[in-house]
């Protein structure tokens, strides 16, 4: 402690002034003087708290909101590319390309129905400019575009798709189509996994700039998207050409990363002092930025600060000097706690301040750091409490949507699963099929050779199911010896196709026991044609399963329309 601290505080304990209360008795005595400045200053600093609290907390809800939905359209418009390249129209046909017409792919009637297909799927979604197939020569094999633009995928793309994982590409601004635009890429597999090529999206923005746009922040405010180097990517007002040429400055653009959901001010990229908050976009290396014109946020701030600084200088000058002195044998101790409790809110529990005065204050700082050696140890209880609490969790939520046998999904699962399959197929207006498939004679196969060896065949059916149908199919158990499969964007003809393959696959398999050739029954039902729900899609594929039952087993049956049961109805009423 510095001498001169020491001779002030000898002076106050010579008048009985060395506990916190006496002190703030005799500076209550002296504010009495000034009640003009203190009350002033106090309302100034409590309403800019109030004010820059409440202009932080509406940006961070806009960054916050805009950044999630820019995030689950990204993974959206992810999701619809995978369905499109897992489609049969397009694997098939391109394969046929390849094999019979060569890298280009130029005419032929697969050519031609790649082409119908991409131009289909790209008239329903407005997301996307255009859709590019493209072989593993990198050349552009079909095209929804009469004259197809760059292709703006990052250097090492075609290693990325041989390893099945999602290209995205850099956002760039077109100039003939006058828009900012990105590509992402999924890779095109045969029925037999050989990598064929990647499914390409050149996706607008035109969303993301109308969603952008929906927020109102005043006259002076503004939301757009950023790039880790601060380039403007996308914006709420216009886009001109130039937009993209923008950026923010690099120190500012740090500030903002750094300080994450925190309001700043900055000069924006048009040199215009802002405040501004940052929130990043999970996926990508961007963040989306809402800001406010400083003068517009703090106008009444700052008039309210010009009149009290008007009042108050007078009488500051006369005291200043005597609140300094003995303000500092207050705030020094007290500001000692203050850094030491900021350190432990942060997380730093490595704090040990030094006992330096008697009273109030020495007492509290012992209190306090003994506080901050009891929390050292709890966080260590805590954070192995709750090491073990997510680990349990997570085997929980496991349990509660697997059937324990099999390892497949169980039937809870199965109806979730399906429900929201149906909701989408409505909404994009898709196809699905769904397989119903039982083992034949498995009770006499359990009456034969035990539980045991009953349940091992329930095993091995179940990892041949998995090993029979794609990585976007779905597979469960519904019940005893019965599976469901389900198909997404496959129409009835090629859940035919799929089900004579796994009874092909189930037939040919080599089981213990002795026994002889285990064969399945299935029964085929698609969305749409046998349905629009779930329960009936179900109803329907359970129909056509007992009719393959009835017509002898090891077969695949699809299920009947509501015509074709009038028709034999009719028929059988004529007999």
């Amino acid at each position: 402690m510095g001498s001169w601290e020491e001779t002030i505080s000898t002076f106050l304990d010579t008048f009985r002034l060395h506990s916190i209360k006496s002190k703030i008795l005799v500076f209550a005595l002296l504010a009495t003087l000034i009640p003009s400045l203190t009350m002033g200053w106090l309302s100034y600093v409590q309403n800019k708290r109030s004010l820059t609290e409440k202009i932080t907390e509406e940006l961070r809800n806009v960054t916050s909101h805009t950044a999630r939905e820019i995030d689950l359209w990204l993974k959206e418009r992810f999701y619809d590319v995978r369905v499109f390249s897992s489609s049969y129209e397009v694997s098939e046909n391109l394969e046929k390309i390849l094999r019979d017409q060569g890298a280009t792919g130029k005419e032929g009637k697969a050519f031609r129905r790649l082409k119908d297909y991409l131009k289909s799927v790209r008239a329903k979604f407005v997301d996307y400019e255009e859709l590019l197939v493209i072989n593993q020569k990198a050349q552009v094999v079909a095209t929804t575009a009469h004259r197809p633009g760059p292709v703006t995928l990052p250097p090492g793309w075609l290693n990325l798709a041989r390893k099945d994982e999602i290209i995205l590409g850099e956002a760039h601004w077109d100039e003939a189509l006058k828009k900012v635009g990105m590509m992402i890429a999924v890779p095109i597999k045969a029925a037999n996994g050989r990598f064929l090529g990647v499914l390409t999206a050149r996706l607008n923005f035109q969303t993301i700039h109308n969603f952008l746009k929906s927020f109102s922040l005043g006259r002076s405010g503004h939301v757009y998207v950023i790039a880790q180097d601060g380039t403007l990517v996308i914006s709420s007002r216009l886009i001109p050409s130039a937009f993209m040429k923008s950026k923010l400055a690099p120190r500012t653009t740090q500030a903002l990363f750094k300080k994450e959901a925190a309001s700043l001010e900055y000069t924006d990229h048009q040199g215009k002092g802002v405040v501004g908050t940052l929130k990043r976009v999970p996926q990508l290396e961007w963040a989306v930025v809402a800001e406010i014109g400083g003068k517009e946020a703090y106008a009444q701030i700052v008039r309210l600060r010009n009149l009290t600084l008007l009042m108050v200088s007078g009488l500051l000058l006369g005291i200043g000097l005597t609140a300094y002195l003995l303000g500092l044998t207050i705030v020094r101790p007290l500001d000692r706690l203050t850094k030491g409790a900021a350190k432990v809110a942060a997380g730093d529990l490595q704090v040990d301040l030094p006992v330096l005065s008697g009273g109030e204050v020495g007492y509290m700082t012992e209190v306090f750091n003994d506080m901050v050696a009891r929390l050292h140890q709890g966080r260590d209880d805590l954070a192995a409490i709750n090491t073990t609490l997510s680990e349990r969790n997570r085997e929980l939520a496991q349990l509660s949507v697997t059937d324990s046998l099999t390892g497949l999904y169980n039937r809870k699962h199965l109806m979730e699963t399906l429900a929201n399959e149906v909701a989408r197929a409505r909404r994009h207006k898709r196809p699905f099929s769904v397989l119903m498939i039982d083992i034949d004679h498995f009770k006499k196969y359990n009456d034969s050779f035990g539980h045991l060896a009953g349940d091992e065949l329930l095993s091995k059916i179940a990892s041949l199911f998995r090993e029979s149908i794609r990585s976007v199919d779905y597979v469960a158990r519904y019940g005893g010896e019965e599976f469901l499969v389900m198909l997404p964007e496959t129409a009835l003809t090629g859940g035919l196709e799929s089900a004579e393959r796994i009874r092909t696959r189930v037939a040919t398999e080599t089981f213990g026991n002795g026994s002889k050739q285990i064969t399945v029954s299935i029964g085929v039902a698609g969305f749409r044609e046998h349905g629009d729900a779930p329960e009936s899609i179900i109803a329907s594929a359970d129909a056509a399963l007992y009719q393959a039952k009835r017509r002898g087993r090891n077969r695949v049956v699809r299920a009947s329309t509501r015509r074709e049961e009038k028709t034999k109805q009719r028929a059988k009423s004529v007999r």
